[in-house]
């Protein structure tokens, strides 16, 4: 198969869920024997970043074309990418391909390749990553946008790709009829952690003493990841329980000044740990350290969760993200409420049988049904299940 994927980050970016997917998803249908090429931008790490590569590169079996954004603050701001040479590109060489894969939704990407899709009747599978419902946040804009094409969009899809049942639903809610939807969950690549590293190494190298617990949160510092809550909650439990930190690892996304205030206000300074983003080895020691990964709030399939499940870490969250039926066989889900998550961290942190328990099933659970190589087959599936009937 010739596949396009289009996917607005992509290594050697280094974070974000929609990256690690596309890329990881991409270079194991190249190693399948397909010809997998990639259309995204130059966005980097930060504000105004752009990547450091060639207009094309060949990677790991995969030909990769970098835009450039017109803008890349509001493209890393609000998640507005403009790379005009993309649209030109796709219009001129999608017959080029027999499918398409679109990591995105409402976007101006999506808008082209619908467009360009269905002038030259290439088949695209659509996959949202989480972002299909209203939530608060530019509410009105969403609404305008589906009006306009986002309809127009999914129902033009020959399939559309959920992580969890709550995101079938919400497909469900646009008018997506069933036998459109696909569940495949995001994986994980279990040979890069082969050799996990050694308990101790995260503290050591932040002075963290040996008979501290750590209570982890990692990903992006965002206002409606409920980091607040999580700084809330370990106050409380700071009344009750000694030698506890709180470690927040991540990039800031507008959150951070914020955060660091609250814990100001607090007086936590001393008891939490903001270490910015974290990489390969450095990530992985603040799993391992970890006595349990919290995260309050989330759509979609966090990669956060694989990874601090095939670390050994169980697992704290809340019902505030979309259900994943599995949770509770290696952690908890409780209520998007201060006491709540205080209580369900204290409870893990008081039992040690519990936590081990946990963790070990968590282990097993990721590496039975969530590597990247189970999870590219499935996705193989679907796009062969949509060329046989073409």
């Amino acid at each position: 198969m010739k596949i396009l994927v289009i996917s607005a980050t992509f290594p050697p970016r280094k974070f974000g869920g929609i990256t690690e997917v596309s890329y990881n998803v991409s270079k194991k249908l190249a190693g399948l024997g397909h010809d997998v090429t990639v259309y995204t931008t130059d966005l980097g790490n930060y504000p105004n970043s752009r990547l450091k590569t060639n207009n094309v590169e060949f990677n790991e079996g995969m030909t990769i074309h970098y835009f450039q954004n017109l803008d890349n603050y509001i493209a890393f701001k609000h998640r507005l990418f403009l790379p005009i040479k993309m649209m030109l590109k796709l219009r001129d060489n999608i017959n080029k391909y027999d499918i398409i894969h679109l990591h995105d939704f409402r976007s101006i990407l999506s808008i082209f390749v619908y467009h360009y899709a269905k002038k030259q009747g290439i088949p695209y599978v659509l996959q949202a990553h989480g972002s299909v419902p209203y939530l608060s946040q530019k509410e009105f804009f969403k609404k305008v946008f589906d009006k306009l094409w986002g309809h127009k969009i999914l129902n033009n899809a020959s399939k559309v790709i959920a992580i969890t049942e709550t995101e079938l639903e919400q497909y469900k809610k646009m008018d997506v009829s069933e036998d459109k939807i696909e569940i495949v969950p995001n994986g994980i690549n279990l040979s890069e952690f082969k050799n996990l590293p050694e308990k101790g190494e995260f503290k050591i190298k932040y002075g963290i003493t040996k008979n501290e617990r750590i209570i982890l949160y990692l990903g992006r510092l965002y206002k409606s990841k409920g980091v607040d809550i999580l700084i809330k909650s370990f106050s409380e439990i700071m009344k009750g329980l000694n030698n506890v930190k709180l470690v927040i690892v991540g990039p800031d996304d507008g959150a951070l000044d914020d955060l660091k205030g609250l814990s100001s206000i607090l007086t936590l300074d001393d008891n939490i740990l903001f270490t910015g983003p974290l990489y390969k080895r450095d990530k992985m020691a603040a799993y391992v350290d970890a006595d349990v990964f919290v995260t309050p709030s989330f759509s979609g399939f966090p990669l956060t969760f694989l990874e601090s499940c095939i670390c050994g870490t169980p697992i704290i969250t809340t019902n505030n993200g979309d259900k994943i039926k599995w949770i509770n066989d290696i952690g908890y889900a409780v209520d998007f409420d201060i006491n709540e998550i205080k209580d369900s961290i204290i409870k893990l942190l008081n039992d040690n049988e519990q936590r081990l328990e946990f963790g070990e099933k968590a282990k097993i659970l990721v590496h039975d049904n969530f590597d990247w190589k189970v999870i590219s087959k499935k996705i193989e599936d679907v796009y062969i299940s949509i060329l046989n009937k073409s």
